[in-house]
């Protein structure tokens, strides 16, 4: 395929992800869903998955089904899914819908549409996104988290990144990173889900009410694997 073509299908692959197909209320609970099916995919896969010793320290997590990354040599990337954050109380509070976006330069080729979860360690980093624009690598270290059920996985979760990221692959790319993406909370899509407009901090102070049945799965999943 020439150049031109390839960008300009590239061009109208981000185009159709940002564009909803439905309404914005639609796709919240839509995208509830998708994040209850990826979160129990990825912490069911045998000696792959998420460490429950790593769901148990951790401060938050954002789980971001379908990311589209597209390029040719000079790439790009596009999603929107939720994060959760640990309440005061140890618990798991009720989900911001957040957004992923960036660009990268290196050698990659093809369309990819990849399943991220996203383990934050560090509290510091949840009050960011929160606040404001967050970007990987620049705002708070990531890598590749541990992988696997067994014991090892415990001594892992001690190394010293502030995120560790997994994910999903159903397509073919090469040089996947998340470096440099920017991190940010999807206002419109709270607005929409919880029927009124809310900040990320009303949200984790348990606004939400007769909220979906995905919100609760979601949230006793959390609990009932990171209690493992």
């Amino acid at each position: 395929m020439k150049q031109p073509l390839f960008f300009a299908v590239i061009a109208v692959l981000l185009l159709n992800l940002i564009t909803p197909s439905t309404s914005p209320a639609a796709s919240g609970l839509v995208k509830m869903e998708e994040a209850v099916d990826v979160l129990k995919a990825m912490t069911e896969l045998p000696e792959k998955g998420v460490p429950p010793a790593l769901l148990n320290r951790a401060n938050g997590i954002a789980i971001i089904p379908g990311v589209i990354k597209a390029g040719f040599v000079i790439g790009g990337r596009y999603g929107t899914g939720v994060m959760v954050a640990r309440g005061k109380d140890g618990g798991w509070t009720d989900p911001s819908f957040i957004s992923i976006a960036g660009g990268s330069i290196g050698w990659q080729a093809g369309v990819e549409s990849v399943d991220i979860i996203l383990v934050f360690k560090n509290p510091g980093s949840i009050d960011k996104i929160m606040s404001g624009k967050f970007t990987l690598g620049a705002d708070a270290s990531i890598a590749a988290g541990p992988a696997g059920r067994e014991a090892k996985a415990a001594t892992d979760v001690e190394l010293s990144s502030e995120i560790y990221s997994y994910s999903r692959s159903r397509g073919l790319f090469v040089g996947l990173s998340l470096e440099g993406a920017s991190l940010q909370i999807d206002h419109e899509a709270n607005e929409k889900f919880y029927g009124k407009a809310v900040t990320p901090r009303d949200i984790t102070s348990g606004v939400g009410k007769d909220l979906p049945p995905s919100v609760d799965r979601l949230k006793q999943l959390l609990k009932t694997y990171s209690d493992k």
